[in-house]
């Protein structure tokens, strides 16, 4: 089992699938680092040469920001827009989706379990005002 940017990498899988078990890399650039090498996409994990996992570590490490670098990236940059106030911060500080979906009837997954709260309902006997 290969090893690249502190993952181990699936054997039995092509080596294209298996890049995508790193953070920060996806189907694209996983095909992008596979033509920089010159590795074949389908070649299965355990296949490599010691040689070829030395090249995919060479080109993930210096020019690819993976792993644990680009989850202090990611979590700096939510971290920065709650300290500066803006909207999305704000979205993010109260756990609400931050790109614009509707709250009013979906959601529930990011707001998590309804709240019950008094005196919300119809009751039994009043009409509607």
């Amino acid at each position: 089992m290969a090893r690249i940017a502190g993952v181990d990498i699936p054997r039995n899988k092509q080596i294209w699938v298996s890049l995508q078990y790193i953070y920060g890399i996806g189907s694209a650039s996983s095909q992008k680092i596979l033509a920089q090498t010159g590795i074949d996409p389908v070649t299965k994990s355990d296949d490599l040469s010691e040689e070829e996992v030395n090249r995919l570590r060479e080109v993930i490490d210096h020019e690819y920001m993976v792993e644990g670098d680009l989850r202090k990236e990611v979590n700096f940059n939510i971290k920065r827009l709650i300290d500066i106030g803006s909207y999305r911060g704000m979205r993010h500080r109260y756990n609400l989706p931050v790109r614009g979906q509707r709250t009013r009837t979906n959601g529930r997954s990011q707001r998590g379990p309804r709240k019950t709260v008094a005196g919300r309902g119809q009751r039994r006997g009043m009409t509607k005002k």
